[in-house]
């Protein structure tokens, strides 16, 4: 038999329910506690970032959360792993962009040149320069815009380009967009408060500084160190599918910090950081109802330890996106949705007992009260979430 520590199934749930702060006994105090416990909350769904801070909470309401984003600015959005919208704590931005967001970001702008120079109006780096300026000299001007007021007061940005020319998918397109994403990525401007609640994605921008720059492999180093401990047990394939680096750097990142190798239920093994094998007491029982694209249920390739693989179809959208999840001690059990009229509704999807279903409806009616007037139409829609909206 293996001499290495066993991590049982059990085990896992038990770290995630602490780790990720969805035991009550381990919720945060405050928001920054959240993405860091997380390592970063999903924002592609601006809903999400609410949705999954609210569950690991152990007070406080949306206003709570918009003062963090907007006030305090102890939270930011950058474009990052898996090149998609993280909220950070600006504790760890730093290490989050020089580890993955400067990559995708100088990778955003040889793209954007390229078509400039397919487009054959002699467009290129130097206008592009001209283009950003401008931009930010707008918003030094004005204070915060949305893209569309930004476009409307830097004629510039009403510049239209051809992509893929001469090509099927030949179209014609304003720069304004790109422009502001590729400021965005730099660093030099950040989403602001939106336009509406905070269910919606219609940000202001307002000027700011990059982060300081640092080793990409010390920052890559730590973001695994940090991983390791929020998703451990986690294999190298999970850290690489997590982040969207390269394997290379996958590897030197987790050679960096040493992980303890540990012995898993199924034989297999995986890797927590170094010291983090000994035993995991379980907390006390909790229910969770988390929203689309939760970090909880997005922080591995291989979710077989919380998830039955029989409950994919339903959970999952065709682009392997997953929707809103219902939890119970550190397993997905169940989907849920909000309906027209404002109802919290949940399906399970197996039999947890009763308890279990106590508290989920209890948890259920925490969220409806929490939500309030705000209604929510995740971005991923999956087959469960519809049939739960239909009926």
């Amino acid at each position: 038999m293996s001499s290495l520590p066993l991590i049982t199934t059990a085990e896992r749930r038990h770290r995630l329910g602490r780790r990720h702060r969805l035991a009550p006994s381990a919720r945060a105090t405050n928001v920054p506690q959240v993405a860091d416990a997380v390592i970063g909350l999903h924002a592609t769904d601006a809903a999400t970032v609410f949705l999954s801070a609210r569950a690991r909470l152990s007070e406080g309401g949306p206003v709570a959360i918009e003062q963090a984003l907007y006030e305090d600015v102890s939270l930011v959005r950058l474009l990052s792993m898996r090149n998609t919208l993280f909220v950070v704590s600006t504790e760890l931005a730093p290490y989050v962009d020089s580890s993955t967001a400067r990559g995708i970001a100088a990778k955003e702008r040889r793209s954007f040149l390229k078509h400039l120079a397919e487009d054959g109006q002699g467009l290129d780096a130097t206008w592009l320069a001209g283009a950003e300026n401008a931009a930010l000299d707008a918003l030094d001007a004005h204070g915060p815009f949305t893209g569309s007021q930004l476009s409307a007061a830097v004629p510039v940005l009403r510049q239209k380009i051809t992509i893929n020319r001469g090509q099927k998918y030949e179209a014609e397109t304003g720069v304004a967009t790109r422009v502001i994403r590729l400021l965005a990525a730099d660093g030099r401007i950040r989403r602001d408060r939106p336009r509406g609640s905070w269910t919606s994605s219609q940000y202001r921008w307002v000027h700011t500084e990059p982060w300081p720059a640092m080793s990409p492999a010390e920052a890559r180093a730590e973001i695994a160190r940090r991983w390791l401990h929020s998703y451990g047990p986690a294999t190298e394939a999970d850290l690489k599918w997590w982040t969207g680096w390269t394997l290379t750097d996958a590897r030197k990142a987790l050679a960096a910090v040493g992980p303890d190798e540990v012995r898993l239920d199924d034989g297999t093994t995986a890797l927590v950081g170094p010291g983090d094998t000994g035993p995991e007491p379980a907390p006390e029982p909790w229910a969770a109802l988390l929203p689309a694209l939760d970090p909880s249920a997005m922080g591995w390739a291989n979710r077989g330890f919380h998830l039955d693989p029989a409950h994919r179809p339903a959970l999952f959208d065709y682009a392997g996106n997953i929707g809103p999840t219902v939890w119970w001690n550190g397993e997905i059990v169940g989907g849920w949705a909000q309906r027209a009229d404002g109802e919290i509704v949940h399906r399970l999807l197996g039999d947890p007992g009763r308890a279990a279903e106590r508290a989920i409806a209890a948890e259920a009616a925490r969220l409806a009260a929490w939500v309030g007037e705000a209604r929510i139409t995740p971005r991923m829609r999956t087959p469960l979430e519809r049939e739960l909206v239909a009926r």
